[in-house]
Parts: C-alpha cells; structure tokens; sequence
C-alpha cells in the first residue's frame, strides 16, 4: 500500500493501533502481577499473622498455607515455561525448529495486481 492509501486508512488504522498497543500493556501487566510471587510471600506473612492473632485455627492455617504453597509451586512451573517457550507446559520437545521460518509466504503475487507487495 503506498503512501496515499496509509494517509487514507489511518482514522481506522491508527485507533486500531492504539487499541492493540493497549491491550498488549495490559496484559503484559496482568501477567507481571499474577506470576509475582511477592503477592504470595505477602499473603503467607499475612496468614502466620492471623494464626499469631488466633484470629484463624491451626487447621485453617494449615488449608490456607497448603493452597498458597500450591499456586506458588505452579506460579514458578509457569514462569519456567515462559522463559522455555511453552507458556503452559514448558515443554520444548516436538517444537518447531524456527518458526519464524515459513516455506509458503502469506501472501501471493497476483498477476493482475502488481503493484502490491508479496
């Protein structure tokens, strides 16, 4: 597309940047804090505080540390798996080799169109 038709798309291409730029900070920032294992460690320091208080039992305690170890030990598995490249798993094995490499490009070369980029 040249420089007329960016001119022309721009009122509908750059809100759609915009509102694609913005989902990307937020989720980019959602996943900073769910695998933040400082909100856990909190969490943790706050419920041996209330067993200090005997505002909770030992067996509450007890369910409650056992859930936050639980989400600790996945919130890591995870953080693992992204740095691996499987955000689930962290499972490389089976992965493609690069796949930025494509043998068929996106796009085709129209005969009738020749102007546009392939």
């Amino acid at each position: 597309m040249g420089l007329l038709g960016n001119v022309l798309s721009l009122p509908v291409s750059g809100p759609l940047g915009a509102v694609g730029w913005l989902a990307r900070q937020v989720a980019e920032a959602a996943v900073t804090e769910l695998l933040d294992p400082v909100r856990i460690e909190r969490a943790l320091l706050a419920l041996a505080r209330r067993l200090e208080a005997a505002e909770i039992d030992e067996a509450a305690f007890e369910a409650e540390e056992s859930r936050l170890l639980d989400e600790l030990v996945e919130m890591r598995a995870c953080r693992s798996g992204l740095e691996a490249g499987d955000p689930a798993t962290g499972d490389t094995e089976g992965a493609p080799e690069d796949p930025v490499a494509d043998p068929q490009p996106a796009v085709e070369r129209s005969e009738a169109e020749p102007w546009t980029a392939a």
